[in-house]
């Protein structure tokens, strides 16, 4: 586990007993998304000082388009400058 916990008020941003075990380093893909998806400005603060606008956009743009909800898309783009997610490549079955 990091030496630095992830501060409580990201509690309500996760199921309890997953908020007790994250790991700000082997987690960080899943902080980084529940947050963009559920937090406040003040999350987003947060892990923008924490992990740096480099990594969230690294891990923003290699998760699949739909992952993000439909509503904080557009702001992470601003925020992130992200220009274009990934998009999951549709079945040819």
């Amino acid at each position: 586990m990091s030496s630095i916990n992830l501060p409580t008020e990201f509690k309500a941003l996760f199921w309890s007993q997953d908020y007790k075990t994250l790991d700000l380093n082997l987690d960080k893909k899943t902080i980084i998304v529940n947050t963009i998806n559920y937090g406040d400005l003040s999350h987003w603060k947060w892990i923008k000082s924490f992990y740096g606008d480099d990594i969230i956009k690294e891990i923003l743009i290699k998760i699949s388009y739909t992952e993000l909800r439909d509503r904080v898309r557009p702001l992470a783009e601003l925020i992130f400058s992200i220009s274009n997610f990934n998009h999951a490549p549709r079945s040819t079955n």
